[in-house]
């Protein structure tokens, strides 16, 4: 390993991962998007823009049994992910290769993956800082590939109810929902991420199926923080290497504590009811006031 590379730990030091000191580095989004994702059985993933492949790496390590392809267009990143996947032991379960999002039709039939997940680059080309570092800007700027290249590329992988799983800015939330609707992937599963209680969100975890009738459950926010430097016992439980904790899809009711104004007494009748004076079959109906 090169003296400019570190081996950084995440999941109770379940996964490693290797990373240039100057380039560009995973952030707490990729771990938040490798727990959204729901693994059943032995299931095939593809990770779209795999980077150094964190997200690829831990889902393998935490749903024994899965195999996974990451997918990354530049070439130190897939060395540095493929180097990674055997010094975790996943040498025969993780497989990084080279390639390019827009161009994926040639590399992989049509149906090859039951889950596909993807973190794409969060800004356009030409909006905010433009990093001088290729390996960072490429990450996280959209010069060689769209949000609507990767939901397209995830779109042809997944065979038909296989499921695309990414996380996004919530400010282009209605973005990524419209582009995901526009390939055939419905929006399944949304969550909301806040630093804080009480702030904005941040993010979107968003969940499509491909060709599934609408069918939207948009789950309780997630909050990262309760302090400063102190994640909510969510979070915690989040970052541990076992399962990760189920989200109940409806919050339980708030009781209603509000005083209540007690019910007025019935109003007495100002006149006595009449006296019926027709037929019997009359008297089957309610005397009125």
């Amino acid at each position: 390993m090169s003296s400019k590379e570190t081996i950084d730990r995440v999941f109770d030091g379940r996964v490693a991962v290797i990373q240039r000191r100057g380039g560009y580095r995973f952030a707490l989004d990729s771990l938040l998007l490798a727990r959204f994702v729901e693994v059943r059985g032995r299931e095939r993933i593809v990770d779209l823009g795999a980077g150094n492949g964190v997200v690829a790496l831990s889902l393998a390590v935490l749903n024994g049994g899965v195999a996974a392809v990451g997918v990354e267009l530049q070439e130190d990143m897939v060395d540095r992910a493929g180097r990674a996947a055997a010094l975790n032991g996943l040498g025969e379960r993780v497989r990084m290769v080279r390639g390019d999002a827009r161009d994926l039709a040639t590399a992989f039939p049509s149906g090859s993956f039951d889950v596909a997940v993807c973190n794409p680059p969060y800004r356009a080309p030409r909006s905010g800082r433009v990093n001088p570092d290729r390996e960072r800007l490429v990450a996280r700027h959209e010069v060689e590939g769209t949000l609507a290249d990767f939901v397209r590329a995830g779109a042809w992988l997944l065979r038909h109810r296989g499921r695309m799983c990414l996380v996004y800015p919530s400010e282009r939330a209605v973005e990524l929902f419209s582009v995901m609707r526009r390939h055939c992937l419905e929006l399944r599963r949304a969550r909301f991420v806040h630093s804080f209680a009480g702030d904005p969100a941040t993010l979107v975890l968003a969940e499509g199926v491909k060709g599934a009738r609408p069918s939207l459950t948009v789950l309780p926010p997630l909050v990262i923080y309760r302090g400063e430097d102190e994640y909510t016992d969510e979070m915690a439980g989040l970052l541990k290497p076992g399962k990760s904790p189920r989200v109940p899809e409806r919050s339980p009711p708030t009781p209603d504590t509000s005083p209540r104004t007690p019910k007025k007494p019935p109003r007495t009748p100002k006149k006595p009811p009449r006296t019926l004076k027709k037929s019997p079959r009359a008297l089957k109906k309610s005397p009125r006031a």
